[in-house]
């Protein structure tokens, strides 16, 4: 069956203005090509494009903002399916809940819940897609406190392969509901999660910023206090060496900088001075080693979290990798440092080692196929192929580090923070993605979304980069 045979579903061919919007990613370096694409608003749409593509023989994939297109399989001749649902974040105070149409982005989500002095465990990105990093697992700055993000999901509505809408929960059909939590997709297309929220009164959260000439003294100093910070906090170290570019502050494109930024949670008010004291733990002793040349760090509301990481709102090119590391001693951070800090010729923008631990490394007692990290880092390193950085740069620069920090990986990646399709990916044991694919092959016998499943969720996945 042609494409011509499915106009029913209004699916855009190459070249047309509905399918490069279909299209769009966030990652410029990583946009799909499939063969047909449509942007769904409603289920009946997506319901409509699923039986469209399944009668044109089809696979079908799904994105919605493409932070992550870089690190998913090529579209290739495929229906690529944009989901934009609309409906608005509604938010319940009483049960502390967001019902949230897939492709509505953490922003959204962030200021619906603000005014009942709530909160999600959102990224530091607002644009990103709200449905894909929670599925994918969610490292968010309240996470040591909060746990992966995929476990604040309790309900998931999709459509299946065969074209029909479901809702999966705890009491219904709970199977489909455990794997859906990161076990690595390809079950169908989601058009909306519930989602919970936890109180917050106020957030200590923000950025500093110094000279990397003080990154060995300013790293082990982090170091150090974060094997024995309080659940509260969670923060990152970041080696940058960002462009002369609009929104860059001045100061911030003379030279590599390190950053420490973060967030940590006040749930009541009367826990606000205590957030307080533990910021200043953290940034005293390492404002003493030297001045910093930006600092953002403040008390504010939950909103402020979102500015804190200073994200690029539009899109942008990027080549990265991502690994998972179990400690880093006194020889980690002299190879992190050797391969990313001052005078490593690294042509990476940004080079960051999350803090995990906390509830991150606990298994959610109700949680779906992936609940817990067990690791003391995630490290990300991420750069745009502009002016002399070729892409080629960026892929060797990705192997160089990834080497230097193999005695510290664990082997494991978390879905929403990986980068690059062609780089290792593993983030379920053999029980888990067997269990997985049970269910998977019962809501989709002729793997109509098998595209979609992460080569995480099946075992390590090690390609040439494209």
């Amino acid at each position: 069956m042609s494409l011509s045979d499915v106009r029913e579903a209004a699916l855009a061919r190459p070249g047309s203005p509905e399918y490069e919007r279909a299209t769009a990613a966030f990652n410029l370096a990583a946009p799909p090509r499939p063969a047909a694409a449509v942007t769904a608003r409603t289920p009946a749409q997506v319901r409509a494009a699923v039986r469209a593509a399944v009668r044109a023989a089809l696979p079908v994939r799904v994105h919605s903002t493409g932070h992550a297109s870089g690190a998913v399989r090529p579209a290739d001749g495929a229906l690529l399916i944009r989901t934009a649902l609309a409906g608005g974040v509604e938010i319940d105070p009483v049960r502390r809940t967001a019902r949230v149409p897939a492709g509505t982005t953490w922003g959204e989500v962030v200021r619906a819940a603000a005014p009942y002095g709530l909160a999600a465990a959102h990224g530091s990105a607002e644009g990103v897609g709200v449905v894909g990093y929670l599925l994918g697992g969610g490292v968010s700055f309240y996470g040591r406190s909060t746990g992966l993000a995929v476990n604040t999901v309790r309900a998931v509505e999709l459509v299946t392969a065969d074209g029909e809408s479901v809702r999966a929960d705890a009491g219904n059909d709970p199977e489909l509901f455990w794997a859906l939590r990161g076990g690595g997709g390809g079950f169908g297309v989601v058009t909306g999660v519930e989602i919970g929220l936890f109180p917050v009164a106020r957030v200590v959260t923000g950025a500093c910023y110094w000279s990397a000439a003080h990154a060995r003294p300013l790293l082990d100093r982090w170091r150090a206090w974060s094997r024995h910070a309080p659940r509260e906090a969670t923060t990152s170290l970041r080696i940058m060496n960002l462009p002369p570019v609009p929104g860059v502050p001045p100061q911030l494109a003379a030279g590599p900088v390190l950053c420490v930024d973060g967030a940590v949670l006040a749930r009541r008010a009367e826990d606000t001075a205590t957030a307080r004291e533990t910021a200043a733990g953290l940034l005293g002793p390492l404002r003493d080693i030297a001045e910093p040349l930006l600092d953002t760090w403040a008390p504010t509301g939950p909103a402020g979290v979102l500015d804190a990481h200073m994200d690029p709102a539009e899109p942008v090119p990027f080549i990265g990798d991502h690994l998972l590391l179990r400690e880093l001693d006194d020889a980690g951070a002299e190879a992190f440092l050797g391969a990313v800090g001052e005078g490593s010729g690294s042509p990476l923008a940004v080079a960051t080692l999350r803090q995990l631990g906390g509830a991150f490394a606990e298994a959610h007692p109700e949680g779906g196929a992936l609940s817990g990290v067990d690791a003391a880092y995630a490290y990300m390193g991420s750069g745009p192929p502009f002016g002399p950085v070729t892409v080629q740069a960026l892929h060797d620069h990705c192997a160089t580090v990834r080497e230097a920090l193999a005695p510290w990986d664990t082997g494991s990646t978390v879905p929403s923070l990986v980068e690059g399709y062609g780089r290792p990916q593993l983030h379920l044991d053999q029980d888990r993605a067997a269990a997985a694919g049970r269910v998977r092959a019962r809501v989709d016998p002729h793997g109509v979304f098998a595209g979609d499943v992460a080569p995480g969720a099946a075992g390590p996945v090690r390609r040439e980069p494209r």
